[in-house]
């Protein structure tokens, strides 16, 4: 048969069934225009994309509403819209056996304080500061993190608050029953945004705190004539993290203020009459807190907190927080050790656990606590450097190396001279 129809190619389309073993094959020739094929083809084609949009249009239609489950299976179409998570989906513990690491997500609840109505502060204007106090002092975490990040945060709020209080008036601490009533609304608000109710016995703070206890200078105008205020607010007004520490001129100007006030005979009771009294006890401290109110009421609360918290971060960091009791079955163990023992590491690792779970400190603290520990071994007759038998790093010293699964520790740091350094 001819390959053309009229001049113009054709198609075959062939069918073959198949019978009793027969093989019965009809041929069907279609002869087709050029022009007309070609129209045939743009249908078919035109025909399968509307299928196509009907489809996506079917799977978008915005009258369905998809559930919770529906969302989190994973589509079987070729063609899909955008996947859209629930915000209700909250991220699956990979421990389930195990408590949850410091720094996996938690929400706390939130709701409205009950206050004392007896506090003359608009809070609103300190809501800054508030909240990171809460975030700083949270819930799971306030007991981990007290002495280096939550206690610093509370201290410098109080601070704040005090100088704000007094911002319209000439003094600078509050009288005692407006403290106790103020103090009670701080911690309330706080509480009511997620904070640890507990963190006043934790951070040892009261609300005496605010009153200027035994300074004898608690007014502005008095301040004033002792106390070189521009010396102070020149120190103060911009705090170099890096150089506050090793150089210390904030605090250095803070301590002399105090110093200066602390001295004086002077001071303004209730009745605003100046009375002449003798102090026993060292007033040395209230009058730092007088001079961290007056600091507040010139600064802005940012700056305030900034120079306050590094100031901070510098005490923490000259102290070991831990509370060591006297490693009597480590000395036993490891005193007549040289070589690597496993009685002696064992001895040594349980000690260490029990000095871990008090609490997170800083590599600095760390560093002071690794000497303090070496000392008392030493003291105790274990002359040989166990923390190099041991592998005892400075992460063991905190909680944060309970959490090494969680979470990376950047720890790289050699304790092996520290033993021997007192």
């Amino acid at each position: 048969m001819d390959s053309t129809c009229y001049g113009f190619p054709f198609s075959k389309i062939q069918w073959c069934q198949k019978a009793s073993g027969n093989m019965d094959c009809f041929q069907t020739i279609c002869c087709l225009k050029g022009s007309l094929g070609h129209q045939f083809l743009l249908f078919i084609v035109w025909l399968s994309s509307f299928q196509v949009a009907v489809a996506l249009q079917t799977l978008l239609e915005p009258n369905h509403v998809s559930s919770t489950s529906e969302l989190a299976t994973p589509p079987n179409f070729g063609v899909f819209g955008p996947i859209e998570i629930s915000p209700a989906i909250f991220p699956r513990n990979p421990y389930p056996d195990e408590s949850l690491a410091p720094m996996y997500p938690t929400f706390p609840t939130t709701y409205k304080p009950n206050l004392t109505g007896k506090c003359p502060v608009n809070f609103t204007a300190l809501s800054n500061i508030i909240d990171k106090t809460a975030s700083d002092c949270s819930q799971p975490l306030a007991a981990l993190v007290g002495n280096v990040i939550c206690c610093p945060q509370l201290g410098s709020l109080l601070h704040i608050f005090q100088g704000y209080y007094s911002v319209n008036s000439d003094k600078l601490v509050l009288q005692n029953a407006v403290a106790d009533d103020c103090f009670s609304d701080i911690i309330s608000i706080l509480a009511s945004r997620g904070a640890n109710k507990t963190i006043p016995t934790l951070c040892s703070v009261k609300s005496l705190n605010l009153t200027g206890g035994l300074c004898p200078v608690k007014d502005v105008v008095n301040f004033e004539k002792i106390v070189n205020t521009s010396k102070l607010l020149e120190a103060c007004s911009t705090v170099d993290p890096l150089k506050e520490c090793c150089r210390p001129i904030c605090q250095s100007a803070i301590t002399e203020a105090a110093l200066e006030m602390s001295r004086t005979q002077l001071t303004i009771n209730d009745n605003e009459e100046l009375v002449t009294e003798h102090n026993r006890n060292d007033p040395l401290s209230d009058c730092k807190g007088v001079v961290y109110s007056y600091l507040s009421r010139k600064l802005s609360a940012d700056a305030a907190n900034a120079a306050f918290r590094t100031v901070s971060a510098c005490k923490v960091n000259k102290v070991c927080p831990l509370n060591f009791t006297r490693p009597l079955e480590v000395i036993k163990a490891c005193r007549n050790v040289a070589a690597p023992s496993p009685s002696c590491c064992s001895s040594l690792n349980t000690y260490m656990a029990g000095i871990q779970n008090q609490m997170l400190i800083t590599n600095k603290q760390a560093i002071i606590c690794a000497t303090v520990l070496g000392s008392k071994l030493r003291q105790g007759g274990v002359m040989t450097n166990v923390y190099e038998l041991c592998d005892i790093d400075l992460k063991d010293f905190s909680i944060q190396g309970l959490f090494s699964q969680f979470i990376i520790i950047p720890v790289n740091f050699s304790l092996h001279f520290i033993f021997y350094s007192i």
